[in-house]
């Protein structure tokens, strides 16, 4: 991006596409300075190795650093005078004086004739003016979005001594998790907020970003959340289109390493939802940096609670057991995080790995869906490479069985007593669709006779989970009801990680 008010390209109203033309005086100017940030970004992520280097070989001398100093002071003057430089380009440039004018107005007037024409540009979002605020939703919202912790507390010790001299000697290890999750860790967790990584990508995100405006109509706008991100969205709305579902909004969520201009919205767009992308703190255009859970704050930003109703559709894809990753939710109550213990399973920085995932890094998501009250559909790929925790398109080791069983056990914990835990491990670890289907019928479950157990209990006990059905069910009854359940609540699609969903393979969860 071209600094605060830089202009990248342009959308014509008229749906062609054309390019701001930079004079030369900016151009050669701005081509400096992009040269400079991608120095800086490799310079920033390698200083570590560079500190200990120049510390082996003894340049971490006053004598050697004060000259050093010197050289990145005239640097710094340099940049800045090329900085001005390109002000002084872009000044002289009525295209640009043009869309300077227009940005101002929106600031300060903001009507939709403006914020239209504003919408032509694609420029640094961080001058986007703010659309929509979080403190501009109904009070009854704010005082429902109490949310669970992002972190597992600590246990506390019995004795006050004892506790007070494994805090000591925990002390160390506690400084290192600190450093680890607040430098590279999080940026191994969410990769896509790495610069050199969006740099090398911007093309793409242009090119679908206009697509996503010129083809669908999209909206995009600024969310500012309580916690001060600020959300690139865009959103298309075909509320009054002929599309069947077009009275549907889905809310697209990205991996930690997606962008909404190229992830996941192009399989609800082809099935004919409404839908609104999004991208996480730190991606593209939204500002500042994905954060690391601290002091068991609840962050209520886009993607860690719900922004509407807790009984809406979701749908998960991809998902992770202790962290799972989120493709195409119709609700987006969570974030996406790589579990990295098994990068350190046969190394002595297992512990340290292990406790600044747990203490910094880990999302909680499977207690947040646990907490969930709505329909959800778990979509497994049967042939991810990714989320195995054994050999690559391992079915037995997705992770994403974990995350089912998980959900079963505490929304029916009585149908899902030991039998039923047995029989749905049992299906889940079929290899195939002829082999689930076996399992299934090797158990005769009668659907009809599961449907009518589970409406006559939330008939008679209400919607709210967990429910205590199955409570008085012979073991043969239970299996049943759990296979049933298991059915409905998982999706299988033949692919590996990255395989886009099909549309037709975009379907609701079930609910009675």
């Amino acid at each position: 991006k071209r600094g605060p008010r830089g202009l990248e390209m342009t959308w014509g109203l008229s749906h062609q596409e054309s390019y701001y033309q930079p004079r030369t005086l900016e151009k050669h100017a701005d081509s400096i300075l992009a040269l400079a940030s991608v120095l800086w970004s490799i310079s920033y992520y390698t200083s570590p190795l560079a500190m200990f280097y120049l510390y082996r070989k003894g340049y971490l001398t006053m004598s050697k650093v004060v000259p050093f100093s010197h050289y990145v002071g005239t640097m710094l003057l340099l940049l800045a005078g090329v900085a001005c430089l390109r002000g002084i380009g872009r000044w002289t440039n009525p295209q640009y004086i043009q869309f300077i004018t227009i940005l101002e107005d929106s600031h300060r007037i903001g009507t939709p004739e403006i914020k239209k024409k504003l919408a032509s540009y694609n420029f640094d979002f961080r001058s986007w003016p703010v659309d929509f605020r979080w403190d501009e939703v109904t009070s009854r919202w704010v005082s429902d979005s109490r949310g669970i912790s992002l972190l597992r507390p600590e246990p506390k010790h019995r004795s006050a001594a004892n506790g007070f001299l494994h805090a000591i000697k925990k002390l160390p290890c506690q400084i290192a998790s600190y450093i680890v999750a607040h430098t590279f860790g999080r940026r191994m967790l969410y990769p896509g907020s790495v610069y050199l990584l969006q740099k090398a990508v911007m093309p793409m995100l242009l090119q679908g970003q206009a697509r996503l405006v010129e083809e669908y109509n999209g909206k995009r706008a600024k969310l500012l959340a309580c916690d001060g991100n600020e959300i690139d969205t865009m959103f298309v709305d075909r509320r009054e289109s002929s599309e069947p579902h077009g009275k549907k909004l889905v809310i697209c969520c990205e991996g930690n390493a997606g962008f909404y201009e190229v992830g996941c919205l192009p399989t609800p767009l082809d099935a004919g939802y409404s839908v609104l992308g999004w991208n996480h703190p730190g991606f593209a255009g939204s500002t500042v940096s994905p954060r690391v859970p601290g002091g068991g704050r609840e962050p209520r930003s886009p993607g860690s609670q719900p922004p509407c109703s807790n009984h809406q559709p979701l749908l998960l894809s991809q998902s992770w057991g202790e962290n799972p990753g989120v493709l195409a939710p119709t609700l987006p109550p969570l974030h996406t995080a790589h579990v990295v213990r098994p990068l350190a399973l046969d190394t002595w920085t297992r512990g340290l790995v292990t406790r600044t995932v747990r203490q910094y890094l880990n999302l909680n998501n499977g207690e947040q869906l646990c907490r969930y009250q709505g329909p959800v559909l778990l979509v497994r790929r049967t042939k991810d490479e990714i989320i195995t925790t054994t050999v690559p398109e391992d079915i037995m080791s997705n992770r994403g069985n974990d995350l089912l069983l998980k959900l079963l056990q505490h929304r029916y914990p009585k149908a899902m007593a030991e039998e039923g835990v047995q029989v749905v491990r049992e299906w889940l670890e079929a290899s195939n669709a002829v082999e689930e289907a076996s399992v299934y019928s090797s158990y005769e479950v009668d659907e009809d006779w599961c449907l009518s157990v589970l409406s006559s209990y939330q008939a008679e006990h209400g919607g709210r989970f967990p429910w205590s059905v199955g409570e008085d069910m012979m073991p043969e009854g239970q299996r049943q009801l759990a296979l049933f359940l298991a059915r409905k609540h998982l999706q299988n699609f033949e692919a590996t990680h990255c395989t886009p969903l099909p549309p037709p393979a975009f379907r609701l969860p079930w609910h009675l």
